[in-house]
């Protein structure tokens, strides 16, 4: 576990936690590769996990009633992708797919729960974490709409 804390520190969504808390959340962590085209997680199943992106790219697809799936963003390298664990229905709201081989560290939503609720010191700082992902992804969302209507004109 010593070790797979070592390498959770280099990565960007965890840059500055404490030394305990990486090795709480080594606990939790595993080592996940996926194949391009292949899924972490479909719309709609159980939301179990996070996944700190190593290397590689994923798209964050969505169902459009008859038309088919439509990419809505990228995650890359050294960004996180997934928090719908945090909160009830526990349910994936997209899907992802590896656009290219990916190397992700796999964060256990139901061990993360788990150790947040007994380390409130832990489950604040992840939640202030994630919080920041959400803002910066309503700001490409918001960025990508600017594009669309600007396209329009």
């Amino acid at each position: 576990m010593e070790n797979l804390a070592r390498l959770l520190k280099d990565h960007p969504f965890l840059a500055g936690m404490e030394q305990v808390h990486l090795e709480f959340l080594a606990g939790c962590a595993a080592n996940a590769r996926y194949a391009a085209d292949e899924f972490l997680f479909k719309e709609g199943q159980e939301s179990d996990a996070s996944y700190l992106i190593r290397t590689g790219r994923v798209a964050l697809e969505v169902s459009i009633p008859g038309r088919g799936l439509a990419q809505l963003q990228t995650v890359e390298t050294g960004e996180v992708l997934g928090w719908s664990w945090l909160y009830p229905p526990y349910r994936w709201q997209f899907d992802a797919r590896a656009l290219e081989p990916v190397r992700a560290f796999r964060l256990d939503g139901n061990c993360l729960r788990a150790k947040c609720e007994t380390d409130h010191d832990l489950g604040y700082e992840l939640v202030k974490r994630f919080l920041y992902q959400v803002h910066v992804r309503l700001e490409r969302t918001r960025i990508q709409l600017l594009d669309v209507y600007r396209a329009d004109t």
